[in-house]
């Protein structure tokens, strides 16, 4: 099967590293424009320059915060400005914030609906209507697996992804009489610069937090980013063009919830 998405443009939030940046590739390399969305501007340019010296299409990007309502109308600006339209969007940045519901204030608990939740309301709001003018738009909330199975001291996430769960499911409905596709992807335990972090904060080799995951894994491994992608390619492409309204574990079979 392969996979062309030729002429359409996507943006990628949290485009510049992880599982952002691998989405992102994988549309370059099938065809697609891609704007990369991010609050680092370095990390952004050096995050371009190997998208599109690998793969030759038109990588742009637009260091902004889409944790702010200005913020996603520039990101929005930025994109007409460069591709004239947005056929696709990932909505992917977010952090990784969770702990006893005692220990989370609400400014905590502010930070991360802005940016998980807000974030997709807002960028989805503003490419609606001219992806329901053309009859064509496909919009990916990443969540990750909590938004099904919540577990202890996973507040605020959990429930800030729960609510974007129900966010999906709800727009598709209202996408769907126009092939207008929203779906959600839920990642487990991934190669990811969370977890680099995490080694470097614990003074652990990053091989041995892997591994120590991997046990807890059915499929034994922990997942790469690349794989993760692949999923967010065939979404966004016109081989998932019955597909709405799903939220899509990517977890080598961790979650208990299907």
């Amino acid at each position: 099967m392969e996979i062309t998405m030729t002429g359409r443009t996507a943006i990628v939030t949290g485009g510049s590293k992880g599982l952002g940046y691998a989405i992102a590739r994988k549309y370059a390399q099938c065809g697609a424009n891609v704007l990369l969305a991010a609050r680092d501007g370095d990390a952004l340019a050096k995050a371009r320059d190997e998208i599109a010296g690998a793969t030759g299409a038109k990588v742009e990007f637009a260091a902004c915060d889409v944790s702010t309502m200005a913020g996603v109308q520039e990101l929005y600006d930025i994109a007409m400005g460069q591709f004239g339209q947005v056929d696709i969007v990932v909505n992917n940045a977010g952090m990784s914030r969770a702990g006893a519901f005692e220990t989370m204030d609400d400014v905590a608990w502010q930070e991360d609906l802005d940016l998980k939740l807000f974030a997709s309301i807002r960028l989805s709001r503003l490419v609606w209507p001219q992806m329901t003018e053309r009859r064509w738009g496909r919009i990916i909330n990443v969540l990750n697996t909590m938004a099904k199975a919540p577990t202890a001291k996973s507040m605020p996430t959990s429930v800030t992804r729960a609510a974007g769960m129900a966010l999906t499911k709800a727009l598709s409905a209202e996408g769907a009489p126009h092939n207008v596709l929203v779906n959600a992807l839920l990642v487990g335990k991934i190669e990811s610069d969370q977890w680099v972090r995490r080694a470097k904060a614990s003074d652990t080799k990053l091989d041995d937090v892997y591994a120590a995951l991997a046990k807890t894994i059915p499929m034994g491994r922990v997942g790469t980013a690349d794989e993760f992608a692949s999923a967010a390619c065939f979404l966004a492409s016109d081989w998932g063009s019955y597909i709405t309204g799903t939220a899509i574990n990517v977890d080598g079979g961790l979650s208990p919830v299907v």
